[in-house]
């Protein structure tokens, strides 16, 4: 399938993980593809992985939580590419403190990076975009931006509902515009965030049986659902939000 031709994707926090496979997987359908991370070394690598096989792809520098960075690397992408169609905010890091073990700059950082990323993003990339007519941005959330739990980081969760909320307010302010938001709220995947449970087989395996399918998801099935919100196939999909997590919720 090639559902992505002509089309540019910038993605943050794109190095590793489910950003990699997302950039991965949007190229292999043939789309233009900006990897955006502070990780530079496995950023670049990823870019010459990409280019290599035949993706046209471009690596940048970014730090979410400052506006001026976004400025540049939007600015590199319209120079090379001339446009963005595709916004895939991506970017976040993981705090697992309760509210009393939370340090204020613990809480910020998190905030920061994870909704202040999202946000940014999301309000530079959206001139871009109707400039060309519309687009669609897919915001990263998580499971625990819908639900919480007593062993839940109060930083991440807050973070996470923050992008939750700003995804349909995206949506509804720029639908006129043709600019679709959606969110993505992954469970359990197996990337480096969870590498204290993976690493443990014990832990892992009273892990798995909290999941009805029974295992942790992969960084590819969360990109799947990225690339369908992204696509003419969720042409008539906004301001919703897709959980991937093995059927956690439904319990």
């Amino acid at each position: 399938m090639e559902r992505f031709s002509g089309k540019v994707v910038f993605i943050s926090g794109g190095a590793k993980g489910q950003g990699a496979e997302e950039a991965r997987m949007f190229g292999s359908e043939n789309a233009k593809v900006v990897i955006t991370d502070i990780l530079d070394e496995p950023g670049t690598l990823l870019q010459k992985k990409l280019t290599s096989i035949g993706i046209d792809c471009l690596y940048l520098h970014l730090d979410v939580t400052k506006e001026s960075e976004w400025e540049k690397a939007y600015a590199e992408t319209l120079s090379k590419f001339s446009k963005v169609d595709i916004l895939v905010n991506n970017a976040g890091i993981v705090s697992r403190n309760s509210i009393t073990e939370t340090s204020l700059e613990e809480w910020e950082n998190v905030l920061k990076i994870n909704a202040t990323g999202s946000f940014l993003g999301t309000k530079l990339a959206v001139p871009i975009m109707q400039e060309i007519g519309g687009g669609s941005i897919i915001n990263i959330s998580s499971t625990g931006g819908l639900v919480s739990s007593p062993t839940l980081g109060a930083a991440y969760a807050s973070s996470k509902a923050a992008i939750h909320l700003l995804t349909k307010t995206t949506a509804l302010q720029y639908a006129k515009d043709n600019i679709r938001c959606n969110s993505v709220h992954p469970g359990p995947i197996a990337t480096d965030m969870l590498d204290e449970i993976t690493s443990n087989p014990e832990m892992l395996e009273l892990y798995e049986q909290k999941i009805p399918l029974g295992r942790l998801g992969k960084p590819e099935e969360v990109a799947h659902a990225v690339l369908f919100l992204a696509s003419e196939e969720a042409s008539f999909i906004t301001g919703t939000e897709l959980i991937i997590d093995g059927g956690m919720l439904a319990q």
